[in-house]
């Protein structure tokens, strides 16, 4: 499950749970962290490789949200995982 690699690091962890209360733009997510604005890109590139948030344009700012279809089938196997536990 790429998701959990992906989620393995703890900045990746952070962002996700920041998108999980709604969207933000790019330069509002790495004004939050200690971290260079690039290194924050490249974050969020890997997030998105991983389907885990999408993003669009909104005139020159770049707004990233979770993608639902991601976060989601990444639910269905831990559900899957859980239900298998209950057997």
């Amino acid at each position: 499950m790429q998701g959990l690699t992906v989620l393995a690091d703890p900045t990746r962890k952070r962002i996700v749970e920041m998108l999980a209360t709604g969207a933000m733009s790019s330069g509002d997510i790495a004004r939050r962290f200690d971290i260079s604005p690039p290194a924050i890109s490249q974050h969020l590139k890997t997030l998105r490789g991983a389907k885990l948030v999408r993003v669009r344009a909104q005139g020159q700012k770049r707004i990233y949200e979770l993608d639902p279809d991601g976060i989601g089938a990444l639910a269905d196997w831990i559900n899957q995982i859980r239900s298998l536990r209950a057997s």
